[in-house]
């Protein structure tokens, strides 16, 4: 798979391998992912903030760190006992070689991650304020921005049960889009994995008028779609309700929509579940979306029920939540395991404590 552009679904001449819990229809069983390896294809930069309580205006240090949407769900995969690599790019430089240390440290297989000599691994400032924290981007011309979709020949993709994307990469260069589209092509009942997208909406890396059109395509041909509401609204028309964007991205077998801090409902073949978010202490909410949608994942790939699935999610949100990085340690297993196993009357209490 080397060419850099879309191929009609008739030239797709890959082997089907249906997953074994979808023979079943859709109105037997609920569907879920196969189980087995993850991939996490995506850019992760070196990540530069103060103290949560400075502003960049005043700080006299900067904190180092490691930040980017697609690893931030492979560490807590492999946080949640998932089987799961990270493919992607990075300079050949010092920033680099801390952001493959960083991820690889939590247990993700980093093997598959090239390293580009001609091109610098992308960089973030975090600037908090009283209206939240703004994120200044330095990614144009990064290692990551070069992949394309020959990167869909790496040997852990062949493998992968899963492969989760998100709708930061399509925008980070043409290359990066063509490398999206080819792995949404084939259509799901045909696909020999399933796909997960989240769209995570980064207006500042989409030219005027472009990323509504085209994230709501990706979105659509996924297996699995996350999306926040606020992001759904601000992309697709400022009035929708949970329910609208259902009918707007009715193609995803299991589509997720965040509602911040209020919950998250899942819609599926069999109908809606929904689950109120838990109230927790946001020291700073950068990387709580990645958080959740790893919540959900593993609950989906293990099998479990929606509703369980949902309530992993926030689980794990709320432990980004509670940190100034992306990454922050989940609950013990006896923990989540009795928070997961709540009736839902005593959920809803810790939702609304």
């Amino acid at each position: 798979m080397t060419d850099a552009g879309p191929v009609s679904e008739g030239d797709d001449d890959t082997p089907v391998r249906r997953p074994a819990n979808d023979a079943a229809g859709p109105d037997t069983s609920p569907w879920r992912p196969p189980r087995g390896p993850v991939v996490c294809l995506g850019e992760t930069m070196a990540a530069l903030a103060p103290d949560p309580s400075d502003s960049l205006d005043g700080t006299e240090s900067l904190r180092l760190s490691v930040a980017g949407a697609e690893s931030n769900v492979a560490m807590y995969l492999a946080d949640l006992g998932l089987p799961v690599s990270w493919l992607s790019a990075v300079g050949d430089d010092a920033l680099g070689r801390r952001v493959r240390a960083a991820v690889a440290r939590a247990g993700v297989d980093v093997s598959g991650v090239r390293t580009d000599p001609a091109r610098p691994t992308g960089l973030l400032l975090k600037d908090p304020g009283a209206a939240g924290t703004r994120v200044h981007y330095y990614r144009q011309g990064s290692a990551a921005s070069a992949l394309g979709p020959d990167v869909l020949d790496d040997e852990r993709f062949g493998g992968a049960a899963l492969l989760h994307l998100t709708g930061v990469t399509p925008a980070l260069s043409p290359s990066c889009r063509a490398l999206v589209e080819r792995a949404l092509r084939t259509p799901p009942a045909r696909r020999t994995h399933a796909v997960s997208f989240d769209v995570n909406h980064r207006p500042a890396l989409w030219p005027p008028d472009t990323a509504a059109a085209v994230l709501r395509d990706l979105a659509d041909r996924a297996d699995i779609a996350f999306v926040g509401l606020d992001e759904a609204q601000d992309l697709w028309g400022a009035d929708l309700t949970a329910t609208d964007v259902r009918r707007l991205l009715s193609g995803p077998r299991v589509l997720v929509v965040k509602d911040g801090g209020r919950g998250a409902t899942a819609f599926t073949g069999q109908g809606a579940c929904t689950v109120p978010a838990l109230t927790t202490e946001v020291v700073e909410p950068v990387g709580a979306g990645d958080a959740f949608a790893a919540g959900c994942l593993a609950g989906l790939w293990h099998g479990t029920d929606l509703t369980r699935a949902l309530r992993l999610g926030h689980i794990t949100a709320a432990s980004a939540l509670r940190v100034v990085g992306d990454h922050g340690p989940l609950p013990d297993e006896d923990t989540v395991g009795a928070m997961l196993s709540r009736t839902e009357q005593d959920w809803c209490r810790a939702a609304a404590s």
